[in-house]
């Protein structure tokens, strides 16, 4: 199944607008990818996460799924309840 994902995002990443898009949406891509890791390594539910830090399962889903924008205060709530640290950082390109 990956690999039939893989194939079929190199064929949309022809496209420049998709490419665009695909490009610009990295930083969220990586967000989500890490909670979604760190979730997991932890083996915490969304529900399990959103009783220890009282963010709405729902809202949890809405940013693992890239339909919401995380205030830098839920991401630190996020990040205590997965006993994690943010991190944001600044990289030269």
């Amino acid at each position: 199944m990956k690999d039939d994902f893989q194939k079929y995002l190199d064929k949309q990443l022809k496209d420049s607008e998709f490419k665009k898009e695909w490009d610009s949406s990295e930083v969220e891509r990586e967000l989500i990818k890490s909670l979604i890791e760190a979730r997991n390594r932890g083996h915490i539910t969304q529900k399990q996460l959103s009783e220890l830090t009282g963010i709405a399962q729902s809202d949890i889903s809405q940013i693992e799924t890239g339909n919401a924008n995380p205030t830098i205060s839920t991401l630190n709530r996020l990040a205590e309840g997965l006993n994690s640290k943010l991190k944001i950082t600044f990289v030269p390109k």
